[in-house]
């Protein structure tokens, strides 16, 4: 038996989004990314390589899973025990710290503690780069998740190039604030909705031709510390990747009427003078862009329109690391 250690990693929110994949089977995607990794949301992962187990397990919060919640572990597990040469079935027991409705996918933490978590019970000692190439082939988002602050994805050509970096540590004054609003599941996955945007979309390659600049741009905002400019890219690129589900066929879009209440109230907290801006991945939650140290103020004003249980703060959080205290 190989017991590794308790591995945290955090969720990661995209300013500039990965839409789209250039091979399915790699998650080599369209175009770069770039995110920021909070503090609020977090996976807990531990791996137990077992050569009396028949086969692979999943506990979620003390769950068992099921085979299609496997379907992404296990790519990750085959990677891992092909690197180790080892054949051994593994028990993965994973924790999700995610608020209570929060709307948040939980793949990109998810699967970046289970990228670490695997290497360090098999024995691996891997690289940053070499985890975020690992954590991708489970869920693309995850390659970010590797590290705190914030994150380039490099979209690369192939499995060897396509990874990570670290872009800045996001000490400065910046935040973010999710307004959670309440819906149904959605109709069309984000994976279902990337392959339908990318085949049938006619505005989609005007997205993938405006995505250097945004880079390139939010890059240099980040590097001057500009909140604004930096949340200004943020909701321009976001309202962009989302036109594109529109001109799907058939179309469709991620957006609820408390989707768009909450864009209106960033509005009127701009009128008001506060430097915030939002962001939107696909699904109908709304992330705030504004300056930590408003947080308070901006979340005061938002309880006018939105209940307590619905706002959520967070700050830049670490990058992938093991803890020595499990907090279950």
């Amino acid at each position: 038996m190989m017991k590794g250690e308790w591995v945290r990693a955090h969720t990661n929110i995209a300013l500039i989004k990965y839409w789209g994949k250039e091979n399915e089977e790699l998650i080599i995607p369209m175009n770069n990314s770039l995110s920021l990794t909070l503090d609020a949301f977090y996976t807990e992962t531990r791996v137990i390589f077992d050569e009396n187990l028949k086969v692979d397990e999943l506990y979620l919060d003390n769950t068992i899973q099921d085979l299609a919640a496997l379907e992404k572990v296990k790519t990750v597990l085959n990677i891992v025990r092909e690197k180790a040469g080892i054949t051994a079935k593994a028990r993965v027991e994973s924790y999700n710290h995610v608020p209570t409705a929060a709307g948040l996918a939980s793949s990109a933490s998810g699967l970046a503690a289970l990228a670490g978590a695997a290497s360090l019970a098999a024995g691996l000692d891997l690289s940053e780069k070499e985890l975020s190439k690992l954590a991708r082939r489970g869920s693309g988002s995850a390659s970010r998740s590797i590290y705190g602050g914030f994150a380039e994805w490099q979209k690369g050509t192939d499995d060897d190039t396509s990874y990570a970096i670290p872009i800045d540590d996001a000490n400065w004054d910046i935040g973010m604030l999710f307004i959670v609003v309440n819906d149904k599941k959605k109709d069309v996955s984000s994976r279902e909705g990337m392959r339908r945007t990318v085949k049938t979309s006619p505005f989609y390659q005007g997205w993938l031709d405006t995505l250097d600049a945004d880079l390139s741009a939010i890059k240099e905002a980040i590097d001057q510390q500009n909140i604004h400019e930096v949340g200004a890219i943020a909701e321009r690129n976001a309202l962009k990747m989302h036109a594109t589900t529109l001109g799907a066929n058939p179309p469709f879009t991620y957006w609820s009427p408390d989707s768009l209440r909450a864009m209106e109230s960033v509005r009127d907290l701009r009128e008001q003078g506060y430097s915030v801006h939002f962001t939107m991945d696909a699904g109908p939650n709304v992330k705030l862009i504004c300056k930590q140290s408003q947080l308070a103020e901006i979340k005061a004003y938002l309880l006018r329109d939105f209940s307590e249980s619905q706002l959520i703060e967070a700050r830049p959080g670490p990058g992938l690391h093991v803890v020595s205290e499990f907090s279950k």
